[in-house]
């Protein structure tokens, strides 16, 4: 029977017996840290004819917050104009803690860059998704992000930064 038994519920018992080096990670808990909503030109702007454009941001922060847990905030912006004004705003930063063993530092950027906010996402584009049709609007629903594809994408700048003379440590400019 402990043949059957996943070796990473049962890591903390191996830790105990000295043999359980396996890395682990796990989910703590999910959270909203801020929400800002708002129509600004309510109610006018429901009898607005034009359909707004939308601009949609996203940006992933984070740091250790104990031993072996870290936490990673998605932070999602979603603007809607039009020609006639600002349809509405939804500003979400929403936020997880995330347990670690065994994992060496150098190993933890592509999980907390990666795999963490494709762990959030689903859960802040519902969030965001409500915040928008209560507004008074219809549901937006976002299409998912390629986080890999961004952090591939940091990674090769800070790359090319770094073999820069001089450009070891700079900021990257333009939008990340």
């Amino acid at each position: 029977m402990a043949d059957d038994q996943d070796p990473i519920i049962d890591a903390p018992e191996a830790n105990s017996q000295g043999t359980g080096e396996q890395p682990q990670a796990q989910t703590i808990a999910q959270y909203i840290k801020d929400l800002s909503v708002e129509s600004p030109s309510a109610p006018q702007v429901f009898q607005w004819q034009t359909q707004p454009s939308l601009d949609v941001q996203f940006g992933i922060t984070g740091g250790k917050v104990g031993d072996d847990v870290h936490e990673i905030i998605l932070k999602i912006e979603v603007n809607a104009k039009s020609e006639s004004g600002t349809h509405f705003i939804v500003d979400l930063s929403y936020a997880g803690l995330f347990g670690f063993r065994n994992i060496p530092e150098e190993a933890l950027p592509p999980f907390l860059l990666v795999e963490a906010p494709r762990l959030l996402f689903p859960f802040a584009r519902q969030i965001i998704a409500e915040a928008i049709q209560n507004l008074g609007f219809p549901p937006v629903l976002l299409d998912p992000i390629d986080f890999a594809s961004a952090y591939m994408a940091q990674a090769d700048q800070q790359q090319q930064i770094d073999g820069q003379p001089g450009g070891a440590g700079e900021p990257p400019v333009g939008n990340a």
